[in-house]
């Protein structure tokens, strides 16, 4: 993972920390991450991860994760897979994403 000031990046590189930038929790997805191959410290296997609205980071193949640091950093999106949650467990990953 690759921390970058510009706000373009390359195909495979990371995007830089939006802590600041609150998403709406309409738009707030959750994925679990399948791989973490070389990310061990940011990312952790069969968890539960929220997704941040990110639709360049989308289309370029990545998603814009909460890591393990607290942060949202770009990760490619064969790492993760899409889950769909029930309300309850939706608040209360959200609550936690809030830390």
């Amino acid at each position: 993972m690759k921390r970058m000031a510009s706000v373009r990046k390359s195909s495979n590189a990371s995007g830089t920390s939006t802590k600041s930038r609150k998403p709406a929790a309409s738009r707030r997805r959750f994925a679990v991450c399948v791989r973490n191959d070389g990310y061990e410290a940011s990312l952790e296997r069969n968890k539960i991860y929220a997704v941040l609205p990110d639709d360049e980071a989308e289309r370029d193949g990545d998603l814009r994760v909460v890591d393990e640091s607290g942060e949202d950093y770009l990760f490619s999106a064969d790492r993760f897979v899409a889950i769909e949650v029930p309300a309850a467990v939706r608040a209360s990953l959200l609550k936690a994403a809030q830390g």
